[in-house]
């Protein structure tokens, strides 16, 4: 009881901190602040990040919208854990995948002889017997369906703590560059935000854009500075049938940067 009253009065003590420090003005441009599960991608530039976005969200929307948190950062004291765990219910994740080791294919066998000249008659005869028409197309592979995208997920993929909770109906907060920049427009997107609306598409995608927190708390620096903020909540984008991978980050990247200049 006592834990739950805690996380109770921090949760309304950085509501009210963050408000009076950047005003967390939500501006809903292409879709209301409606209570479906949800996930919100956004530019990322400030550990603040996803405490500003948590802040702007309405309460309905908070309690059930769960940020994404690295997790070598936020659980680096035992008070930051204890924010990112039982104030804003945080997902965390690794910064950085498990690295991929390359396997040598073997060498094919050598092939004797005599059966590659039964093999080139027998070609020779299958190209007489289809002399007369055109090769049979051949059949369609089916498309993965999501449950199978899923399944076949490795237990040390990084973006299994995202599906879990989609699956168990959180909406959540990501930041598809990955990793902080400092540039005016965010980095290239990861493949992690295709791969989600591959496996989810029933998941409504909102972009998202937040503006100025990068100068409440630059990098470095460990006193915030009141600076008004905003983020801007666009129209959702989906995966398209057939849409590959670059084509639709590319296309999601610019969804965010257009809210920019809303």
């Amino acid at each position: 009881m006592i834990p739950a009253m805690l996380a109770k009065m921090m949760s309304l003590f950085l509501l009210g901190l963050v408000r009076f420090l950047t005003g967390a003005q939500a501006r809903w441009y292409g879709c209301p602040p409606k209570a479906e599960q949800r996930i919100y991608f956004a530019n990322h530039q400030s550990h603040a990040d996803l405490v500003l976005i948590w802040a702007a969200l309405p309460e309905e929307l908070r309690s059930i919208t769960r940020p994404i948190a690295a997790r070598d950062y936020w659980t680096k004291t035992p008070f930051r854990q204890w924010i990112t765990t039982a104030v804003f219910n945080a997902v965390y994740v690794e910064r950085q995948g498990p690295a991929q080791t390359a396997k040598a294919e073997p060498a094919p066998a050598a092939v004797p002889a005599p059966a590659l000249d039964a093999l080139a008659a027998a070609v020779a005869e299958a190209d007489q017997a289809a002399a007369g028409g055109p090769d049979p197309a051949p059949d369609p592979v089916p498309e993965p369906t999501p449950e199978a995208l899923r399944a076949a997920l490795s237990p040390d993929d990084p973006l299994v703590p995202l599906v879990r909770a989609l699956e168990s109906g959180d909406s959540i907060v990501i930041f598809p560059e990955g990793t902080r920049g400092h540039g005016e427009e965010p980095q290239p997107f990861k493949s992690g935000l295709y791969r989600l609306a591959q496996m989810f598409p029933q998941v409504v995608l909102v972009p998202t854009w937040i503006h100025n927190v990068q100068r409440v708390m630059p990098k470095g620096e460990y006193v915030p500075v009141p600076i008004l903020c905003s983020v801007t909540f666009g129209a959702p984008v989906a995966l398209e049938d057939g849409e590959e991978r670059r084509p639709f980050l590319d296309r999601a990247r610019r969804a965010v940067i257009a809210l920019r200049e809303v």
